[in-house]
């Protein structure tokens, strides 16, 4: 899932895909979901759930209960995901460190879907190749929610889960409010 803050730009909220062909990515995930034995629940609603308000508000729940894939690509387009509880934000600095391959820059929804073969606001948390980091206080829940392949599809899942299925490593990925 993506999140307004996570980019200044307001083509960050706007998918380069007409709503018409998202089905193509439910399926798809619900495929490799199948074919890995991953164990979750897939969830397709009628509304949108492209930011972490939306999702919420669609599967009855709160922020707290989300966590979102923020896409960041190095210099030399690669990409690295961030999975941040839903009302964190990603820190680019401390993934950058732990991926250690260079400046990291946010991906834009086109390179989200280019890199991830799924649209922004609907990037689930596995199902592509990326050094994924997931940040620890997403450990913090049994379950949570993650994009489904689309900005209307959910998977609901437990955090060791998703590491399981995406071999990413726990770190602190979020940004941490310092005191002055």
């Amino acid at each position: 899932m993506s999140d307004k803050d996570e980019r200044d730009d307001a083509s960050a909220k706007s998918s380069p895909l007409p709503s018409s062909s998202f089905a193509e990515f439910e399926k798809k995930l619900l495929a490799y979901i199948h074919e890995h034995k991953i164990e979750c629940q897939h969830l397709v609603f009628a509304q949108s759930t492209h930011s972490v308000d939306e999702a919420a508000r669609a599967a009855g729940a709160t922020a707290h209960d989300f966590v979102k894939s923020v896409g960041l690509i190095s210099k030399s387009n690669q990409i690295v995901v961030a999975i941040v509880k839903g009302e964190d934000r990603a820190d680019r600095a401390a993934t950058q460190a732990l991926a250690g391959v260079g400046k990291l820059s946010i991906a834009s929804p086109n390179e989200m879907l280019e890199f991830t073969s799924y649209p922004a606001g609907g990037t689930p948390p596995f199902g592509f190749a990326a050094l994924f980091f997931v940040d620890e206080r997403v450990l913090e829940r049994e379950f949570v929610y993650a994009g489904g392949g689309s900005p209307r599809a959910l998977i609901r899942i437990s955090p060791r889960e998703i590491l399981r299925a995406n071999g990413g490593r726990v770190g602190v990925v979020r940004k941490i409010a310092r005191e002055s």
